[in-house]
């Protein structure tokens, strides 16, 4: 027998339920934030996820699906959904174009990382990107967004937040960090690593001898520029302003390498270790660095997997018919009249002939509203039996008027 791979799952009902709730619940409140759907290819050059995200984060050294295609080109399964989506805003030169461009996505990314719970090879997101906008109002924004998607949902969360800096402060940061990790002995293998190619990673570490080790480390908050300060400080007057709760961490650096001034994450404590359910900030330099225009930009992501142990789905009531046939001579009116009924609402039904008993049963199975049953009475008066399955209430219906 044939499996599906590890780290890669089927979504089957109920769990696709809670999937397509996740979907349209975050599509509807982006589109009333002003984003626009975009659809990104699955498949991308390799080289576009080593240019923005950068060599040195665990996506591109350790985790891509990556391989060379039948064309000798080095390709590789998105591992994450803003780069594709930059690549888009500049093939289409939007960045000449100016102005202001919003866009929301989601759908399946790839890693090749260690299963865990709520963490698979192959798993969804939902994000949305903006450009062209570099007020720090919009950064709010997209944390207010990100709020009343989580309250839709009914997910409770707490609010991580930090500036990362800009290149008027982060290169001298940069450099004081260096000089302290110089000090350090016993640092893990990653960030030795990360020591020489971006550094400010190092204060991401899990491991907890690290942490220990980076406990006195010095921090960007610290050093940030004027234009930084008052941004940061902005941002955390409108959250105050919009009473979103918030706890200022200043060694938040988020994953890729990508990321500049503002950087965000809402975490949850209800999926074992607290955990980020949802993370995102600005990079204002990424356009450029992908040949684009400079164009400022900040946006979110959030993954599908880990959100959907968390949401509390709204309750369902009974929707849609069952139509059944009670005997054989039944079954062309019913198959028709089913094919009627589907033109304005949902319908089910069966394709042999049973008894009152069991096609009750099968509606009543499939959480149904109506039943509608046709034997033979029912040919004969030109009629149809329906009963509702929440009032109970039973009648017979003309044919022509159903």
């Amino acid at each position: 027998m044939i499996n599906a791979l590890r780290g890669m799952k089927d979504t089957l009902s109920p769990h696709s339920e809670i999937y397509q709730h996740i979907i349209e619940t975050c599509t509807r409140i982006a589109q009333n934030y002003g984003f626009s759907f975009i659809e990104t290819p699955i498949l991308e050059e390799t080289a576009l996820f080593k240019r923005s995200v950068g060599e040195s984060s665990d996506i591109v050294g350790k985790e891509m699906y990556q391989f060379i295609d039948k064309g000798e080109n080095d390709v590789c399964l998105r591992p994450e959904g803003t780069a594709g989506v930059v690549r888009a805003f500049i093939q289409q030169k939007f960045d000449k174009a100016g102005g202001n461009r919003r866009f929301f996505y989601h759908g399946p990314m790839f890693r090749y990382e260690r299963p865990q719970k709520g963490r698979l090879r192959q798993f969804h997101q939902f994000g949305v990107e903006s450009f062209g906008e570099s007020d720090v109002r919009e950064d709010a924004t997209i944390i207010l967004m990100l709020r009343a998607i989580f309250d839709a949902l009914g997910i409770g969360y707490s609010l991580e937040i930090n500036s990362l800096g800009c290149p008027a402060c982060m290169p001298q940061y940069r450099t004081t960090l260096v000089k302290f990790l110089e000090t350090r002995e016993g640092l893990c293998e990653d960030c030795e690593r990360r020591k020489l190619t971006n550094p400010i990673r190092v204060l991401d570490c899990k491991n907890e001898h690290c942490k220990t080790l980076l406990a006195d480390a010095p921090l960007i908050v610290d050093h940030l520029c004027t234009s930084c300060k008052e941004d940061f400080a902005t941002l955390k007057e409108i959250l105050d302003q919009f009473s979103v709760p918030y706890t200022v961490n200043p060694k938040l650096v988020r994953g890729l390498d990508y990321y500049s001034k503002t950087a965000f994450e809402f975490v949850s404590n209800e999926i074992g270790a607290q955990s980020a359910i949802a993370g995102g900030g600005r990079y204002d330099r990424l356009v450029e660095f992908l040949d684009g225009k400079p164009t400022p930009g900040i946006g979110f992501a959030m993954g599908i997997e880990r959100l959907m142990d968390l949401v509390k789905m709204p309750e369902i009531g009974r929707e849609g018919y069952y139509i059944g046939a009670l005997c054989d001579e039944a079954l062309d009116v019913v198959f028709d009249l089913v094919d009627r009924k589907r033109q304005l609402a949902k319908v089910l039904t069966d394709y042999d002939a049973k008894s009152l008993k069991n096609h009750l049963k099968n509606a009543d199975k499939n959480n149904v509203k109506f039943c509608v049953c046709v034997g033979e009475d029912e040919l004969s008066n030109q009629t149809v039996w329906v009963k509702d399955l929440e009032t109970k209430e039973e009648k017979i219906i003309n044919i022509a008027h159903f």
